[in-house]
């Protein structure tokens, strides 16, 4: 199935996404992590259109495609307000999925409007964070500030930083990166976005924790078992705050299992889907 790229709204700017199946169906939106695309979610994206949804991998602010932020907002709470403005402009039943930063911004933006999300399928992210896992993405931003002078560089990056086996063919690495006028590479994400500031401060985890004990749509944690971001004392608390939490454990994999392809997880995906999003006729 082929999909088309469209602007949707976000809150004051405008978002990038690739669009899978019927407009009129129910839609199901998908949210990356910090640093990603939504080429990580196309996979999925296509899987669930080509079950009768209306599947949608959107770029969060100041990634891939969509509007950087004029005034270099990228708390979690702004990209929860994209979320909130995606739901109002679709104004019917539909499913959120998000991944690391982009699920700490669905769980947000789902409790902020709760009559319309019938599901929230979260990858390995909760509203308490192992702080410690969170350094390698930190030093991750930090090593891509300057840019790469190769792909093998930024290939090295990945590997070095985010813990990703290194592909022996990096020739996909092209369409995430851009090129400055002097030649060096660059993720296609505002800098910005990984300032430490805006990498879980305090407040962060207080907004999460706010919003999961409000929470009351169905909820899905796909947690990673070798999570280092995700703990069993975290997936304990975020049930203690959120009843309905439901788990599934993604065997055999750590943070980053969403990160390039994720068609598998559009098989969990579906099963919910089909009890809590149903394709009438």
């Amino acid at each position: 199935m082929t999909g088309s790229t469209i602007r949707l709204p976000g809150d004051g700017l405008t978002l990038a996404a690739d669009s899978y199946g019927d407009p009129e169906s129910p839609p199901v939106l998908f949210f990356h992590g910090g640093g990603q695309s939504r080429r990580s979610w196309r996979g999925a994206a296509r899987r669930v259109a080509e079950a009768g949804y209306y599947g949608l991998a959107i770029d969060l602010r100041g990634h891939g495609e969509s509007d950087w932020a004029a005034d270099g907002a990228y708390h979690v709470i702004d990209y929860a307000r994209d979320v909130e403005a995606l739901i109002a402009h679709f104004a019917r039943p539909l499913a959120l999925v998000g991944a690391s930063r982009g699920g700490q911004s669905a769980l947000i933006g789902s409790a902020a409007h709760p009559e319309h999300v019938a599901l929230l399928m979260l990858a390995d992210v909760s509203p308490y964070i192992v702080d410690a896992g969170v350094d390698g993405i930190r030093r991750f931003f930090r090593a891509s500030d300057a840019g790469f002078a190769s792909l093998e560089d930024a290939a090295d990056a990945l590997s070095a930083h985010l813990g990703q086996p290194r592909p022996t063919d990096i020739s996909g690495l092209a369409r995430a990166l851009r090129t400055d006028g002097d030649g060096r590479l660059f993720w296609q994400w505002d800098s910005r976005a990984g300032a430490p500031e805006f990498l879980h401060p305090p407040s962060e985890g207080q907004a999460l924790v706010d919003a999961a004990r409000s929470l009351k749509v169905p909820v899905v944690l796909v947690k990673a078992e070798h999570s280092d971001i995700v703990s069993d004392d975290s997936v304990a608390r975020f049930r203690a705050l959120t009843p309905q939490l439901e788990v599934v454990v993604a065997k055999g994999v750590g943070h980053m299992f969403t990160g390039d392809r994720n068609d598998a997880f559009a098989d969990t995906l579906l099963s919910h889907l089909a009890h809590h999003l149903p394709i009438t006729a």
